[in-house]
């Protein structure tokens, strides 16, 4: 099962992770880069949670509406983490391209990524057994 939804989740990322880079790229053509990493972030964690609720943990009885509640405040990190990246980029280098940006907001979202698959597997879309399991186990 777990590498099934690492599978899933890898395959999500990578499809949800490049849909965020080109709509960034897109609205940065005349948004600055921290309003255009809200919306691309947003409309593309909506996306990925629902395709992860339906593909990558399937067999969890989380309703939809918590799956995405659980989602939001993974979500406000990630933009916090990803906008602080490319704001620092951007200071650092005030002359780079809105493709360069995106390459930076692109490895960010890599390592936030792996924080969110943790996170939403331990917490938001537990199995039905797991918490059972954690206290036959103590």
């Amino acid at each position: 099962m777990w590498s099934r939804q690492v599978g899933w989740f890898v395959a999500i990322g990578v499809v949800s992770t490049a849909g965020q880079a080109l709509l960034y790229w897109a609205l940065r053509l005349w948004w600055p880069p921290a309003a255009a990493n809200l919306v691309s972030l947003l409309v593309l964690t909506v996306l990925n949670t629902e395709a992860n609720r339906r593909l990558t943990f399937r067999r969890a009885a989380t309703r939809p509406a918590r799956a995405h509640l659980g989602a939001g405040g993974l979500f406000l990190l990630g933009y916090l983490v990803t906008s602080g990246a490319v704001l620092w980029f951007t200071h650092a280098r005030p002359g780079a391209s809105p493709a360069a940006e995106t390459v930076v907001l692109a490895g960010t979202s890599v390592a936030v990524t792996v924080a969110r698959f943790v996170v939403l597997r331990r917490a938001v879309f537990r199995g039905p057994g797991r918490a059972q399991d954690r206290t036959a186990r103590c």
